[in-house]
């Protein structure tokens, strides 16, 4: 009668390791338990769809996602490049569907302008893989991160377009710093074999929406490292504006950041399912009222 062993104890991973992981092992469940073969997103050259398409390509393997770019008269001549050296390093299938003529073909029926003219783009885009996906049966993967779903930084029925969300709860800093674990990381569970599969420019450059010209992310938003630790206070901690006042955070700023994420309700409840890596995601643990007339300020 010997007494038995003890029962090995994992190692536990490098928080950026489990993360990674978790988003991938998500691709993969819902692919396969909801009968998918492929995936299809559309890839701009911006770190939020190139992470995507990794993490996609980590999953079930590049040859089962489906890429298209889709330039328009504002898109940046690095942008396609970025996109094509990441098709190039991974091996994912991929198509160019170009949208200016799309867009002047609409508009010459209907005079959009500014913003409403930045979402007609979005639309087209939208459009373009919901109808490849009804073709081929691909689910379409939106590219979104959490800081955008969080202030409203997306077009409802364009880039929020889809099936599954893998990067829904994933703020835009944990973004590029996952998209820097994974060029320098792997693990056999990983289908993607490529070393360095996301061209360093999509992570360095500064993020643009590409809509209008010169357009830069700063231009609506905080910069993402200032936004996210407010976003954090806010969201996942649950401070009120004057708590965040308190905390350090400038207070026309605060205002400005809890009137953008208390008016995105309605869109977040459209937003596509996807996995949860962060204490409290939208949707499940944090969902409040769309219509709320009373609005938080630190006044």
């Amino acid at each position: 009668p010997y007494p038995p062993a003890p029962a090995p104890v994992a190692a536990r991973l490098d928080p950026h390791a489990e993360v990674y992981s978790a988003l991938v092992l998500a691709v993969r469940d819902y692919v396969a338990k909801n009968g998918f073969e492929s995936v299809i997103l559309g890839l701009s050259g911006g770190i939020d769809s190139a992470l995507t398409a990794t993490i996609a390509a980590d999953a079930i393997g590049p040859s089962r996602v489906h890429v298209v770019l889709m330039p328009s008269r504002y898109s940046s001549d690095h942008s396609l490049g970025d996109a094509e050296e990441l098709v190039r390093r991974q091996g994912v299938k991929s198509r160019v569907a170009p949208i200016a003529e799309i867009v002047d073909a609409y508009e010459k029926e209907i005079d959009l302008s500014g913003l409403a003219s930045e979402n007609l783009q979005a639309r087209v885009r939208g459009m373009i893989l919901m109808g490849l996906s009804n073709e081929h049966g691909h689910l379409v993967l939106t590219t979104g991160n959490k800081s955008e779903l969080a202030t409203g930084y997306s077009t409802l029925y364009g880039d929020s377009a889809g099936g599954f969300a893998p990067i829904k709860d994933v703020p835009k800093t944990m973004v590029w710093e996952l998209s820097r674990w994974r060029n320098t990381h792997s693990d056999p569970s990983f289908l993607l074999e490529a070393e360095r599969p996301i061209p360093e420019n999509s992570i360095t450059k500064e993020p643009s929406a590409e809509l209008r010209p010169g357009q830069r992310d700063t231009d609506s938003l905080p910069p993402y490292e200032v936004l996210d630790r407010l976003l954090d206070d806010y969201v996942e901690k649950d401070m009120g504006s004057q708590e965040l006042v308190a905390a350090g955070h400038d207070p026309e700023l605060v205002t400005r950041v809890i009137r953008l994420v208390d008016v995105a309700e309605y869109k977040r409840r459209q937003y596509p399912p996807g996995p949860k890596i962060t204490p409290k995601n939208f949707g499940r643990d944090r969902r409040l009222p769309i219509t709320n007339r009373w609005r938080e300020t630190t006044g």
